[in-house]
């Protein structure tokens, strides 16, 4: 009998040990399909475009159609103000309502606010063009920089928003109660301890959100426009580099073609950037909870 119950023990072990070690397997080819994919598309954008980047490339203007040369350098200073302006949307709308879904959780009105904001996550890009579209470039009767900054910013709301909750949730209550033992209005509570407690992954969930809008095309079909020179103002159209990219992959020139690969390498560049900034700001956040 004790026989018996050692074979099927055995037979159980080893029946457990092949499955972890086959599904380990398979998780593993898994992610050597991810990094093989992510390395073939860089590799294919570096083949394509390296020979475009050069220093007329972040110099000059783009060339007349069918000209060979030129760059894109309005381009790439258009879509930093394009940037900056989304996160003067984004981020104190996006942020406020993180607050106040994390300090006000039990209200019945914040579940509703959680909920549209999980449904905004889902909304297609072009649809946040068509809406900026029509509250900003009808009313001011031209496309412009303010009008493609309100579209990605509308954007980065329910991201911001939602990280923000999660990071600020993650405050432990002690802190908060130790507040309010003190005296501290709550308001103030929220102020001075829990959002710099929480502030490292906040900064990571903007970074994040950042990096989701920087490559978006939709949204500044409808707003930006495009500019084939400097924009002095920002009621004016202004250049973008996915809308350069855009402009340039249909057309019909070689030279084009070319620079479209460049704007693509500079594009993922600066997303691959934003996200190591996001990873700093979460080693920093964990380095200060663990005390070390």
């Amino acid at each position: 009998m004790k026989n018996m119950i050692q074979e099927s023990f055995e037979r159980t072990r080893l029946r457990r040990e092949i499955w972890n070690r086959t599904m380990v397997c398979i998780l593993f080819l898994c992610a050597v399909c991810v990094l093989f994919i992510l390395f073939d598309i860089l590799g294919h954008l570096i083949v394509q475009g390296i020979s475009s980047l050069n220093v007329n490339f972040f110099t000059r203007l783009p060339r007349a159609v069918g000209e060979q040369g030129g760059g894109m350098a309005n381009t790439i200073v258009g879509t930093f103000v394009l940037l900056v302006l989304a996160v003067c949307v984004g981020v104190p709308v996006g942020l406020g309502s993180g607050i106040y879904l994390s300090e006000y959780a039990h209200q019945r009105f914040a579940q509703t606010v959680r909920f549209m904001t999980d449904v905004m996550n889902g909304v297609p890009s072009i649809v946040f063009g068509i809406f900026a579209y029509v509250v900003c470039v009808l009313p001011m009767k031209t496309f412009s920089a303010v009008s493609g900054g309100f579209a990605l910013g509308i954007m980065m709301i329910p991201i911001i928003t939602r990280t923000s909750e999660q990071f600020m949730r993650m405050v432990p209550n002690q802190l908060r109660e130790a507040g309010l033992a003190l005296g501290v209005p709550q308001w103030r509570v929220t102020v001075d301890i829990v959002l710099p407690s929480a502030m490292g992954g906040i900064m990571t969930g903007i970074m994040v959100a950042l990096a989701r809008v920087a490559g978006e095309t939709a949204p500044l079909l409808f707003t930006a426009f495009g500019n084939r020179y400097f924009s002095h103002s920002l009621t004016e159209p202004i250049a973008a580099l996915p809308l350069q990219v855009f402009d340039y992959a249909i057309s019909p020139f070689d030279d084009w073609h070319r620079q479209a690969w460049a704007g693509a390498i500079v594009l993922i560049t600066v997303v691959f950037a934003i996200n190591l900034f996001a990873s700093f700001f979460v080693a920093r956040r964990n380095k200060f909870l663990s005390g070390r």
